[in-house]
Formats: structure tokens, sequence, C-alpha cells
């Protein structure tokens, strides 16, 4: 659920004064990018309660370079949670071609970047006492370090009770109006894509097309959040044996590639870089499709920590925990479900994002805000889904998941590694491009 960007922090204000739903953008040039557009939309800070607080959200645009064969507006979304739509928005990522037909739109989500940016204390953070409890006592410590996180991020940041993502959904249908579009296209990478289906189920007549790269599954519970990434990590690691088995470009071709994996552990142990580092590392690596990059790493057993999205770590406790129902009764059921990850992911020692993610919600026993459920999208337009097959971040599982539940979908499946596959070759472009031309209807291929 990472997202492809880095950005920059940039405070958010609360307005007090009630008043309607900004019906224009008062666009000015992008202090960064002149050639792009940067405004913002005014929402209620809480949903329920219109008429109260109020925040900005950040938002750009990208005008079509081709106006007279404008379509449209296409938002674009890359994921994180943590991730900057706004300046995704400004990063020529898809095609010149779609580019010329659509105006390219994208906001920060409610507590990202420049839309009031969650950032949890750093100090607390840091005294977590792991999350990997190996007894009661530890469990129930680990659980009231989260609760103490989660309450002085609270406290600091009136927006973080009002950040999962269906929230988000409706906020993107106010930018939508606000830019007084009747209907939108939309593409998002991971985490995006529940965006995207979350859209697609309140508003789905406002849909005129959608591409989701990289499928969360939003019906999946504990054991499959964590289990279907652990068993999707440990088949990726045995497609990157057999290349380094097949390539000789591969740094350990002709050696025994686990046993070299596992000494590369005890070594990360016995230099500071510590194992823990070493698989996040290799995760990353191994999310990318980059397997040159992961035998030099297991060779070498050394360089920079991987770099991650500006607040992940923050927002997995304000948003993640509330999309997902990542609960525990008590250390027993958090016990079943870690052997049962790390039976299912022996070489890489768990599912890495998934433990993450249920580690951060241990100590939670209150309903998520925004609960997990089977995806209905009978009022949109037919979604074209992008996995690939050793996606280790979104499983493809999770693709074929939704595949089933969005009736008409078509499933364009890259027959290799990583997470986010519309530039992964000219099949998989060209299969969303026309998705979102509107010149193909969504179908299924395998590229």
């Amino acid at each position: 659920m990472r997202t492809l960007l880095v950005t920059t922090l940039v405070a958010g204000l609360l307005v007090a004064a009630p008043r309607a739903e900004a019906a224009t953008i008062a666009w000015q040039p992008c202090p960064d990018q002149p050639a792009a557009e940067c405004g913002t939309v005014s929402v209620p800070l809480d949903r329920a309660n219109p008429r109260g607080a109020r925040t900005d959200l950040a938002v750009s645009r990208v005008r079509a370079t081709d106006p007279a064969r404008r379509i449209g507006v296409v938002f674009v979304d890359a994921g994180g949670p943590g991730g900057s739509g706004a300046e995704f928005a400004r990063a020529p990522y898809l095609s010149a071609e779609v580019r010329a037909r659509f105006d390219v739109v994208g906001f920060d989500q409610l507590g990202t970047n420049a839309s009031s940016a969650i950032r949890c204390s750093p100090e607390l953070m840091a005294r977590n006492p792991g999350d990997d409890p190996a007894d009661e006592a530890a469990f129930a410590a680990l659980a009231r370090h989260n609760l103490a996180v989660r309450e002085d991020c609270r406290a600091r940041h009136p927006v973080f009770d009002h950040v999962d993502t269906a929230r988000s959904a409706r906020d993107l249908d106010a930018v939508r109006a606000a830019l007084g579009e009747r209907r939108i296209s939309f593409y998002g990478i991971s985490y995006g894509t529940l965006l995207g289906q979350q859209y697609a189920e309140l508003f789905g007549p406002r849909v005129r097309s959608m591409v989701l790269d990289g499928v969360i599954d939003h019906s999946a519970g504990p054991r499959r959040l964590v289990l279907d990434r652990a068993r999707a990590v440990e088949e990726a690691f045995g497609v990157f044996v057999a290349w380094c088995a097949r390539d000789t470009t591969c740094a350990l071709h002709g050696r025994d590639v686990r046993a070299a994996w596992e000494r590369a552990l005890d070594a990360a142990d016995g230099t500071g870089l510590g194992r823990g580092e070493l698989i996040a590392w290799a995760f990353s690596l191994i999310r990318g499709g980059e397997w040159e990059s992961l035998a030099s790493l297991v060779v070498e057993v050394g360089g920079a920590r991987a770099s991650f999205e500006p607040n992940y770590d923050s927002l997995r406790y304000a948003v993640v925990c509330q999309d997902f129902a990542l609960r525990f009764e008590d250390f027993a059921g958090y016990r079943a479900l870690r052997e049962a990850e790390l039976r299912a992911a022996p070489t890489m020692r768990g599912s890495y994002l998934g433990h993450q993610e249920a580690a951060t919600c241990v100590g939670f026993t209150d309903r998520p805000t925004n609960p997990p459920h089977r995806l209905d999208v009978d009022r949109a337009p037919p979604l074209l889904l992008l996995t690939s097959r050793y996606d280790v971040a979104t499983p493809y599982r999770w693709a074929r998941e939704v595949h089933r539940q969005a009736k008409g979908s078509g499933l364009v499946t890259f027959d290799g590694p990583g997470h986010g596959v519309y530039h992964a070759n000219e099949c998989t472009r060209r299969a969303a491009d026309a998705h979102l031309l509107g010149t193909a209807p969504a179908r299924d291929r395998t590229c």
C-alpha cells in the first residue's frame, strides 16, 4: 500500500465559518511548476456536521494539451496512504495521449501533505516496545503504546478522526463539483484503488471510466490481509530464485540463493544494519521487481534504507486501522495469526507490510469507521483492474476477488513482478489508455 512519490509537508488550515461547498477553484500557477495550476477546495471537517468547522484540500490541475479534443478530467491518486495526489497530478505519469485528451487533476486527501497533514510524534512512536510481541506482557505493552500514539496524535490533529477512505471519496466528489464536471475518469494506484472503488460505490453514475492499478480488496478480513501478502511475498521470492538460476546477470547466479539470504540475515544482525531493516529493504525491491538490485543487496548487505512516503507511519493509525478490521481480542488471537504468517512466508519472516499494519492496530477495540465489505459498484460503468502476477503489496488474489465482485469489470494481468503496472510494458499501458479514452471496453487479458 505504498505510494510512488515523496511529498513535501505543508500545514493545512481549519476555518470555522460555515458555508456551502465551493463552486469554483481560485487557480494559481503552482510554485514548483508554473505550467500546472494549484488551488484549494473548502470542505467540512466533519462530514456529519456540514455547517461546522471547515478545512481546505490542496488541488492541482494540468490542462489537456490538446484542448480541441478534450474529453474531460481524469483524477489520479498514487496511493499510500500518505502520498500526494496533487503532486502526482503534476507528474507526467500518464501517457502523452491521455494527457492530450484530459485535464489531469489530483488532490491531497485530508491528513496528507498540504491538506492538514497528520504527523504523529516521532519521539513517541520511537518508544515502540516491539511490533512482534512474544508473550502476553509484550502484547499488552504494544497495545498501550499504540493507544498512546493514537491519542497523542488525535490531540495534535483535529482532522485525525475524519480521514478514512470513505470520507476521502466524498471529498473527491466535492472537488468534482468545484470543477463543474458532471462525470470524471479516474486512475489510482495501490491504496488509491480503494479511493476509486469507494467513489464508484457512492457516486457510480458520476464515473465515466476508471482504471485501478495494484488493487486493494476492501472485503479482506485480518487473516487475508496478512496471509495473502505472506503467500505472495514467499511466491515472489521463489520467482527471484528461479531468475537467478537462469540469468547470468544475477549476482547470485550459480549459488544457493536461499542459503545466501539466510547468511545475509545473520550478517545484518552483526553489522548494525539489523535483519528488520534488511527485510524491509528486500521487500521494497521485491515489490518493484528489482531482481538485480535484490541479488546485489544479498551479496553486499549494505547501503541506505529504502525510502517511503512521508507520513505513512502516522496515517496507519488514522486510516488503515479505520478502513480495515485489524483487531485482536487477545494475545492468543494475535499469536495464531502470526504463526500462520510465518508458516506462509518462512523465507521473508512473514508478510512485512501486512504484519506492520496489523501490529499498528494492536490495542484498537472500537469498530472501524469505514468497515470492510464486499464491493457494490452496480451503478458505475465497468472498471478496469490492473495487476501483476507477483505483486507482494496488493496480491494477485485481491485483484481477482475485486474482479469477481465488480460485475462487468476487466482484469489485465502483467505476467511478472511489480506493484503498479501501468508502465510495465506497452500491453498494460495500451489497455489502460484504451479504457480511459473510451476506445475499448473492459476485458480480461494477460500481458
